[in-house]
């Protein structure tokens, strides 16, 4: 009798053990399926955490300058007494693909209110990066930063690996609100209108 119920046993026990790891099998293939093509561009996003500063806590101004992707010259010095919005992105960072066409609507709505955009791009060549601006319609201009000599500038307002990130700068160029992480249009909007109503 023993005999005749062992077998019976070995193989509910191995089918309750095929039943158990098939689950996590097909769990662990639908993950791989789903996730894989986040990680095919090596980005490491910002966490998504929003800061307004108020204008008495704001620390010293920031200056931004290079040479754009047109090869004309660009200050954030020269727009003193405007709203600059800086955006640090590059094209292969799925977030700032997201948000391009957001970021460039938002330009467009805000221009004759003294306020003006500027990229910070971190990695691309001039190839690549016009490219992404061509694709998204981007009008507004973006300094390379392949020796991260901007971002070295902004330490302590834009974490190094954060892309995409988003600064608006008050008309005196101080940070006033910052964005880690891909841009809500709605925030975005209430920050620039918060400091366009100082």
């Amino acid at each position: 009798m023993n005999a005749r119920n062992t077998p019976a046993r070995l193989s509910r026990r191995r089918l309750l053990g095929l039943g158990g790891t098939l689950p996590v099998a097909l769990l662990l293939a639908a993950c791989g399926s789903d996730t894989s093509s986040r990680y095919d561009s090596g980005y490491v996003s910002g966490d998504g955490v929003t800061t307004e500063i108020p204008a008495a806590e704001r620390t010293d101004p920031l200056e931004i300058a290079g040479t754009t992707f047109e090869d004309e010259d660009f200050s954030s010095v020269d727009l003193r007494g405007e709203l600059l919005v800086v955006n640090v992105w590059y094209a292969s960072c799925p977030p700032c693909r997201k948000e391009a066409p957001d970021l460039q609507a938002i330009h467009e709505d805000y221009a004759d209110q003294g306020v003006s955009f500027v990229g910070i791009n971190v990695r691309d060549s001039a190839g690549p990066a016009k490219a992404f601006e061509e694709n998204y319609g981007i009008t507004y201009p973006s300094l390379p930063d392949p020796d991260a000599q901007i971002m070295y500038a902004l330490r302590g307002q834009v974490s190094p690996n954060a892309v995409p990130s988003t600064l608006v700068l008050d008309r005196e160029g101080r940070v006033a609100a910052r964005i880690s992480g891909g841009a809500d249009p709605s925030t975005l909007r209430a920050m620039i209108d918060t400091v366009l109503a100082e």
